[in-house]
């Protein structure tokens, strides 16, 4: 108990024999026992008798100031944030590979399934337009005895059909064009990240 009461003491001692610093905005130097009323609009640091700074008291900020100030550290905020993350992945590229040849070969790997499932599209497109070929004959064939007068009209079923093969078709159209942009998307991405070992090896 004795020596908590002393320890208050002594720093109840040191702050009472303190004063208060600044410079204004103008480099005027301003000194006093309590805040002076110049050092409002500035930093101002609490010093003792031998001026030593004790803490610094930053001054209060206005309404704009304190907008700008939270926009500034979110920007820090963020700015850390992606520097982390770029350490991250080139920590990991360091780790992955150890060649520049590893970079083409893990590429290709990953490539290849993509080649595969273009090549099961086109497959299936032959089967689509030889089939939709024959569709397009037999309604042409009921189109003609109607023209003929007969009561034919095409099915029903094989109009649906028709319609059915344009759709898939398109569908395969796409995933093919999806395919190709995938492809050249990790040609591009492994070019970048190849990049970015060398120079981390090179140390520049």
């Amino acid at each position: 108990m004795k020596r908590a009461c002393l320890l208050i003491a002594m720093l109840t001692a040191t702050h009472a024999g303190a004063a208060f610093k600044c410079v204004d905005e103008r480099g005027i130097t301003h000194v006093g026992d309590t805040p002076p009323p110049g050092c409002a609009k500035v930093v101002m640091y609490e010093i003792n008798r031998s001026g030593h700074i004790l803490r610094q008291i930053d001054p209060t900020l206005t309404p704009e100031q304190a907008k700008q100030k939270e926009i500034e550290e979110a920007k820090r905020r963020a700015a850390e944030k992606i520097a982390a993350e770029q350490k991250r992945k080139d920590t990991a590229l360091l780790q992955t590979f150890s060649s520049e040849m590893e970079f083409d070969i893990v590429r290709d790997r990953n490539i290849e399934p993509l080649r595969a499932r273009i090549r099961s599209a086109q497959d299936r497109i032959k089967d689509v337009d030889k089939r939709l070929k024959e569709v397009e004959e037999e309604a042409e064939f009921y189109k003609a005895g109607k023209k003929k007068g007969k009561k034919d009209e095409t099915p029903r079923s094989l109009v649906d059909e028709r319609e059915r093969l344009k759709a898939e078709r398109v569908t395969l159209d796409k995933g093919i064009a999806d395919a190709e942009k995938e492809i050249e998307q990790t040609r591009e991405k492994f070019e970048v990240d190849k990049r970015r070992w060398v120079t981390l090896k090179s140390g520049k």
